[in-house]
């Protein structure tokens, strides 16, 4: 809609906050219409439901499509529904968490639904006879939706189930699928878990039955076929081995000594403390070695495997062949192909872990009408699901009592940001760093891409590191609008930063974006510069002239033997005293260039008017600092808001900005408190020297003495004539050409 489409219709009132003209939202009247206010002058379009210092409930139902955002026509549809529902909107400005009862339009259809929910919600949390809904009762779910009682939500605890045979059938869903958790706070199952289940159990069921059907093949010993497979199992590799051993040793009788344990080796086994679980006697071979034997079950047998094999022998060999004393390689054939089907049947064995139920248990369950009656209570709590919506809209509507406004001031308007009594919704806290406070201080969730877009604000921004103990650590931003940056360093630098509960976190800087901070600061930032370049290069020629001293007295540490042994030097030269008073000479005209230069600036300086004086030195300042604080100010001016908030997902609509008072008030700088008293007695402050008072003597008297050669004094000290006088004529020094007598004129001849 346009806005002379607006200036038709409803009349908004804006104010001025910011740079920019916002709307003002205080009334129904306003919610009503507020579909009809053009988008182009709302201050956020969007904005994200996570790291904000909001309710995130609330966030959540404001979300209708679970994006995990909000939009500027989630928040025009709240609006409506909220008029729609309300007898008297006018509530949602009112102070106070609390929704009455006689706010609710019960007249009509769906406000009628509401209040009858209202009175049921009131007494399920001990207050029939209430009339006014909280926040908190909607807290404890199971208070509102017992598990014996339909919800709405599809999932059945086992409290619901309608007999103890039931019960124990959820309880054995949950046992193999899970549980998700009912509305009343149990775990339950839902239909794709009955579903699931009973898929598995047919699989299980079908799998079993195969055995049934071919029990010789598959079931060689019956019910002992498990365990007579596991005994042939556990020694089947040592058995395979000492056969394999007996026929090598058929096809080369040489064999069969080197196949036996030789003599070093039972030496080895005989100098350790030896026992059946000892691993050099478990690596001997079951018995002997020799061409074509049977494999003893009962003596000669290995000492580690005998247990072992006594199992074999009973539980396989003797049901299937009888009583054995040892056992051929042809009937240890016969008895491992017995166990191949039965091996590819137990491999086929379904992956869910009903399988492993008994049988019969699971036939039982197909059987009956353990499926059909579960699906059949799942349907009836979901039958109930208006009432579940009910008490789902009826917290939506308490939350918007308390949260709505709120949300409103810090998306269509920023009122709350700009505001000095409340906190906007994405300011997370105060930092306190290097003797300032911050107040502009944001959560950021993605530290690159908060980096890259957030220099686009022209603000002074420091990335915290914040830990606490028992929380997860978090990274936060904060924008430094008053103090200055000399102290800045990173890493390294540490503070404390206070989130919106008063807890206290640990902050350690791990990055900064440099911009101006203040105009205060430009003025003196070129006067810092060159202290600094000056400091610079007094500690870098000290620096080289250390270095040389250094070198100098290496060298000659070095160079003193040598110079011992050489021949005796040649006669020191006399003193030049004419090249000494050359040097002085040449110090002299220096000191002088230097001295009548200072001489001509204080000259001219004083020669002006008094009322110039203050200009001339105002306009050296200026041109010093005037560039920097023009530059600054320009910058200051730039300052915005919106990309601190869009690189945390928010889609700021305006130019929200930080002018230099609002800058200000947003960080604070350590100050004495009113009516504070100071002692200025420092007993640890620095013992002032004098060199600094007599260099400027020296100066002065150097100044003075310059001046007087100049004759700048004489207009000073000359006698006044008297009125009327002639003008003294100065006194003409003769010149000696001029004393010396005129020369006697030649004689004549």
């Amino acid at each position: 809609m346009s806005n002379q489409e607006n200036d038709k219709g409803y009349q908004w009132r804006f104010f001025r906050s910011g740079g920019f003209d916002q709307v003002l939202i205080e009334s129904a009247d306003d919610l009503r219409h507020l579909g009809e206010l053009d988008q182009k002058l709302w201050s956020v379009l969007a904005c994200p439901t996570s790291g904000l210092e909001f309710d995130s409930r609330t966030l959540q139902l404001l979300d209708t499509d679970g994006d995990g955002c909000i939009r500027a026509p989630e928040v025009i549809g709240a609006a409506n529904w909220l008029c729609a529902v309300l007898k008297a909107p006018e509530v949602l400005f009112r102070p106070g968490d609390g929704l009455p009862l006689e706010a609710i339009a019960g007249e009509q259809p769906e406000g009628e639904k509401l209040l009858a929910t209202a009175r049921k919600v009131l007494a399920y949390v001990g207050r029939p006879d209430g009339d006014t809904l909280e926040v908190a009762d909607f807290a404890d779910p199971s208070r509102l939706f017992a598990p014996a009682h339909p919800n709405g939500d599809g999932i059945v605890p086992a409290e619901f189930a309608a007999d103890e045979r039931l019960a124990e059938t959820v309880a054995l869903v949950i046992e193999h699928f899970g549980s998700v958790e009912d509305r009343s706070g149990q775990p339950g199952i839902d239909l794709d878990r009955v579903t699931a289940f009973f898929a598995a159990v047919q699989e299980a069921v079908a799998w079993h039955d195969q055995a049934a059907a071919s029990p010789d093949s598959l079931l060689p010993l019956g019910e002992g076929t498990a365990d007579a497979a596991a005994a042939f199992d556990a020694v089947r590799d040592k058995v395979e081995d000492f056969f394999t051993r007996c026929r090598l040793a058929a096809f080369d009788g040489r064999a069969a000594d080197a196949l036996n344990p030789a003599d070093t080796t039972y030496a080895e086994l005989a100098m350790q403390a030896l026992g059946t679980d000892t691993a050099g006697v478990a690596a001997l071979p079951l018995a002997q070695v020799r061409a074509g034997r049977a494999l003893p079950l009962e003596d000669g047998l290995n000492p580690a495997w005998q247990d072992r094999i006594g199992a074999l022998r009973d539980t396989v060999v003797k049901p299937v062949l009888g009583e054995r004393r040892e056992l051929s390689h042809a009937e240890w054939q016969d008895i491992s192909v017995r166990f191949d089907a039965y091996r590819a049947w137990l491999a086929a064995r379904p992956a869910a872990s009903v399988a492993a139920l008994d049988a019969g248990d699971l036939r039982g369950l197909l059987a009956g009408t353990a499926q059909a009656d579960l699906t059949a209570l799942i349907e009836r709590d979901l039958a109930a699901e208006t009432a579940a919506a009910q008490v789902d809209a009826l917290e939506r509507l308490v939350r918007y009592k308390r949260d709505f406004v709120t949300l409103l001031c810090n998306f269509v308007t920023l009122s709350d940001f700009y505001s000095s009594g409340n906190k906007a919704i994405f300011q997370a806290g105060t930092l306190y760093l290097d003797q300032r406070s911050c107040e502009l201080c944001l959560r950021v969730p993605d530290l690159g891409r908060h980096v890259a877009l957030a220099p686009l604000s022209g603000t002074y921004l420091v990335y915290c590191e914040c830990v606490r103990q028992g929380e997860a650590p978090m990274t936060i931003v904060a924008a430094m609008t008053g103090g200055d940056a000399d102290e800045m360093m990173v890493p390294g630098r540490n503070g404390v930063f206070y989130d919106r509960q008063g807890r206290d976190w640990n902050a350690a800087v791990i990055q900064v974006i440099e911009a101006p901070i203040s105009v205060r600061q430009a003025f003196w930032s070129p006067y810092k510069r060159i202290g600094r370049m000056i400091g610079d290069q007094i500690q870098k020629f000290a620096a080289s002239r250390d270095k040389a001293v250094e070198d100098k007295a290496a060298a000659g540490v070095a160079d003193a033997g040598a110079k011992a042994e050489a021949p005796a030097p040649a006669a020191t030269p006399a003193f030049d005293i004419a090249k000494f008073a050359g040097i002085f000479a040449a110090i002299g005209l220096a000191l002088g260039a230097l001295g009548t230069a200072l001489a001509a600036v204080v000259t001219g300086f004083l020669s002006l008017p008094g009322w110039q004086m203050p200009l001339v030195v105002v306009g050296i300042v200026l041109l010093i600092s005037g560039p920097s604080m023009l530059l600054a100010w320009l910058r200051l001016r730039q300052r915005n808001l919106g990309p601190l908030l869009d690189a945390n997902g928010w889609a700021v609509n305006t130019r929200a900005r930080i002018n230099i008072p609002f800058g200000g008030a947003l960080t604070s700088v350590a100050t004495l408190p009113a009516g504070a008293s100071r002692t200025m007695a420092d007993p640890y402050a620095e013992k002032e020297t004098p060199w600094g008072t007599w260099l400027f003597l020296l100066a002065v008297v150097v100044t003075a003495i310059v001046l007087w050669r100049q004759g700048v004094y004489d207009s000073f000290f000359s006698a006044p004539q008297p009125e009327g006088a002639a003008p003294v004529a100065e006194e003409r020094v003769a010149t000696p050409a001029e004393e010396a007598p005129a020369a006697p004129a030649a004689a004549s001849n």
